[in-house]
């Protein structure tokens, strides 16, 4: 009985308190707390006239003008014909294109994901 005590006791002190969580740092302020502005989100331009004949928010200088939107004929084919829709599904791409079997293994991999999820140890 007393050996099954003294053993108990003996547990209770190795594994330390119940509660293992570390305190939360206190946040020093160095310097005078002065409240800070927040961010403000970006002006949205409204106007159709600048719309149409500037690239609004293109500019990444802090000062300058918008970048003006010039002819199509200035600007390459391949833009124009850039698919900008969902994606396609895989019966509608040829089944000879890299991006049916790139889009197939994606698909595979999904499938295989799902099953490993659900499968019991």
């Amino acid at each position: 009985m007393a050996a099954r005590a003294l053993l108990r006791a003996a547990r209770v002190a190795l594994t330390g308190p119940a509660r293992g969580y570390a305190k939360k740092p206190a946040m020093k302020v160095k310097g005078k707390s002065v409240p800070q502005e927040g961010l403000k989100p970006p002006e949205v331009c409204t106007d159709p006239a600048m719309l149409s004949a500037y690239a609004m928010g293109v500019n990444y200088f802090k000062d300058g003008p918008e970048v003006a939107l010039k002819p199509d004929s200035e600007y390459p084919d391949w833009l124009f014909k850039i698919h900008l829709g969902p994606p396609k599904k895989l019966e509608e791409l040829d089944p000879d294109s890299i991006q049916y079997w790139r889009r197939l293994r994606k698909y595979n991999t999904w499938q295989r994901n799902k099953l490993k999820k659900c499968r019991k140890l």
